[in-house]
Formats: structure tokens, sequence, C-alpha cells
């Protein structure tokens, strides 16, 4: 039988979601406390991966598991025994087709900006308090909206060969003056796209990259004359759909 896990996670601990050699990963966590429980090993699938230090509101994963699993007691058992920066909301079967990560249709991610320092956002929010141009902010997020290849915000080779990705949403919110929030949600994301899309538009903000040079760069995609990568505890997926 296939199961569904719906949950979350604070990265900042974590080097991100997917095991890897001699570094703790949210994965590897979940997948020994579950063995713990099941008493056989637990291979999960996430709908992504999250690098390190990325935190997510929500995340989905599935396993497989060759016999019926009592869903409330393994899902108080599990809770028991994560530690309290991983919460699992739910456990319940699903169709096999069902595929944590292919059958996702959108995204979503926001990233968090301080503008005036805050002791208790320093571990979900990047603290950045050089003068910025809203207006020019909004504007060069139109241009991300719809389908591009996004090469010039990718970090490496890209999954399933090609860079082309659906946006659907790209806009920034000011309601607090102190804490600025870039939302994204699209069909897929490339690797440390949406790092390299914030620090890009940071240089349009700042008036170091004019709206018509953001424009061509997303028609280049030359990655040498986009922007930084900005640190990743600002970075928070925040919802997947199905």
């Amino acid at each position: 039988m296939r199961y569904r896990l719906d949950l979350q996670y604070d990265g900042t601990n974590y080097h991100g979601w997917q095991i890897q050699p001699n570094a703790l990963t949210v994965e590897e966590v979940i997948e020994k406390a579950l063995h713990t429980i099941l008493r056989e090993p637990v291979d999960l699938i996430g709908c992504g991966r999250t690098d390190t230090g990325v935190h997510a509101k929500a995340f989905t994963a599935h396993f497989d598991f060759p016999s019926e699993i009592q869903q409330e007691k393994t899902l108080h058992s599990l809770l028991s025994i994560l530690p309290n920066d991983i919460v699992v909301h739910n456990i319940k079967p699903v169709e096999d087709d069902f595929h944590a990560r292919f059958s996702a249709s959108t995204r979503s991610y926001e990233y968090h900006i301080l503008r005036k320092l805050d002791a208790f956002k320093r571990y979900h929010s990047w603290y950045y308090n050089q003068e910025l141009n809203k207006e020019k902010l909004a504007e060069s997020c139109i241009d991300l909206r719809g389908e591009h290849e996004f090469k010039a915000f990718c970090k490496g080779e890209p999954s399933g060969g090609h860079y082309r990705c659906e946006m659907f949403k790209a806009e920034w919110e000011f309601s607090d003056p102190n804490h600025w929030i870039l939302h994204l949600t699209a069909n897929r994301f490339l690797r440390n796209m949406v790092r390299a899309i914030v620090g890009t538009q940071l240089l349009v903000g700042k008036g170091q990259m004019s709206i018509e040079e953001h424009r061509q760069l997303i028609e280049t995609g030359d990655r040498t004359q986009a922007g930084i990568s900005v640190p990743a505890c600002g970075l928070h997926l925040t919802k997947i759909e199905y």
C-alpha cells in the first residue's frame, strides 16, 4: 500500500530534505523514526529537494509498505519520536499512482526579507537593510510571470533536461514595512531558482539593473548577469497542490 505524509519542518538544523552522506537531513530523520515504529525500512519520496537551511511550511512525501498500518497510532508514535522542528500532520493511504513529486501541479514559495532586525525572526528571514525601490521590485515581477526559460536563475543542470517553467504568481508583499515577502507559484522550480530570482530582484531594487535589463536577462538566460543566490534562511516552501 502507498501512504502519503503531509508535514512541515524548520530547516535551520538540517542539510535539506534529501538523504546525503555525512550530513543530517529531514528525510533521514523521518525514515529512521518510521523504521523504529514499523520495524521495517521505509523509503520516502519527497515532493522536492530543499537546500540546507530552507524551511517547509508544507511538504508532502509518500512511501510504500507491504501491509496496512494503523494510521492514528503510527502518527501519534511518530510525533513522540520526531524532534520538535519536524511535524507530521497526517498519514493516509493513497492510490498506487500517486507520486509526491510528479503528481504535484504547482508549488509555492515565499522569501522573507527583514528591513529591521528582529530577534525572533532571525532564523526564518534574511536581514537586508540597503535602500530598495519598491515600485521597481513590483514592476520587475511582471516579467517573471508566464512561461519562460529560467536558465538565468538555475544552478547547474536542470532536472527533466530543460529550464522551462510556468510562473503563475510573482509578487511582493509590503504590508509590513519591516518585513517584505516575495511570493512565487509555478508548475516547477529549478535548483536554486528562487534564491537567484531574489538576488536579481535586489539588483533591480537598488537601481543596478534596469527593468529592461531584467527582461533581457530572462530572455538570454545568462546566469553570470543575474544576482547572487541569497541566503537560505529566508526561503519557505509554503504550498503543494495536486
